[in-house]
């Protein structure tokens, strides 16, 4: 089966870091949005660099140290994701594991600068071990620039293309996957899927206490079903929001899983694979619509103005 090294960036504008620092550096007790989290193993997470202290003052420091002026729209970390196949790391011992990162970690070091990375942590405890290193895009001349730094579609594929160069000096069974630019694709963050199946989760259980609504439990069951929607509401809207600038590529997936085929060449297991896992994003979003599709009329009417009261306050 092929093997692929991975590496992904989201940039980050006004939005602030804290969220993101609580699930790097694994600062709650309880995942509720990303079940695949075994707190148990989160001991064997580790740093090739620690943060000097909270996500944003480090951030925010380094933009003032360079002197340079913030909008709204300017992108102040960027959070970068490098993993591999799931092939890739079995039978690997935790110190060959902990190599591969640090090479991985090398190159982006080198690009960005190790003043300017807010941390490098390495997750153990989840299904595959992944790296997260989190930057300020801060140019050599020191401007906030995450364009000049990052490019456009056709440098993010000179990224990708110069990471797998790099690692493959040293893991000659990596093989470089199919480029976006290639594909037409955007990459659907995989944190969009894990949200997708905790709210189509949520909307099962909802349903469940729909279903049980008659005339004798009534009252009870909507005021039961109005709390669960009132914290599943504020979820949707927020991974409603994210889906938006993916909605193309979901368009486009279910144009290919009505021809998906199973294929037995190593040489296709990613693109299945990738088939695959789009198909069950779009099956969790149409429970999700389902849901919201069947939600009494009072029920909803009821929760729209708890949430308009609250607004007001």
């Amino acid at each position: 089966m092929a093997q692929h090294a991975i590496l992904r960036f989201e940039k980050h504008k006004g939005n602030p870091a804290r969220p993101l620092e609580a699930h790097h550096e694994r600062q709650k007790e309880q995942y509720a949005s990303n079940p695949d989290i075994d707190t148990s193993r989160s001991k064997y997470n580790f740093h090739i660099i620690k943060p000097e202290g909270r996500y944003y003052h480090f951030i925010q420091n380094r933009i003032e140290q360079a002197g340079c002026r913030t909008c709204k729209d300017s992108t102040r970390f960027v959070d970068t994701l490098i993993t591999a196949s799931p092939e890739f790391f079995k039978k690997k011992s935790p110190k060959e594991i902990q190599a591969f990162f640090q090479r991985a970690a090398d190159f982006l070091i080198d690009r960005v600068g190790k003043e300017n990375i807010v941390s490098a942590v390495v997750h153990m405890d989840e299904k595959t071990p992944h790296l997260h290193l989190t930057f300020v895009p801060l140019t050599q001349d020191n401007r906030l620039c995450a364009k000049e730094i990052l490019g456009n579609r056709a440098n993010l594929t000179k990224w990708q293309d110069d990471f797998h160069a790099y690692m493959v000096e040293k893991y000659t069974d990596l093989e470089r996957g199919e480029s976006a630019s290639k594909t037409g694709r955007k990459h659907i963050p995989t944190r969009l899927f894990k949200q997708a199946v905790s709210l189509s989760k949520q909307a099962r259980a909802i349903e469940v206490t729909l279903d049980s609504i008659n005339p004798l439990n009534a009252g009870k069951k909507k005021e039961e079903a109005l709390a669960m929607l009132k914290k599943w509401f504020p979820q949707m809207d927020n991974f409603s929001g994210q889906l938006k600038k993916y909605k193309v590529t979901i368009n486009d997936l279910l144009e290919e899983n009505q021809q998906l085929e199973a294929r037995a060449k190593a040489s296709e297991s990613g693109k299945m694979q990738d088939r695959m896992e789009r198909a069950k994003l779009e099956s969790e979003l149409h429970n999700i619509q389902r849901l919201v599709e069947r939600i009494p009329p009072e029920v909803l009417a009821e929760l729209k103005r708890q949430q308009h009261c609250r607004k007001e306050r």
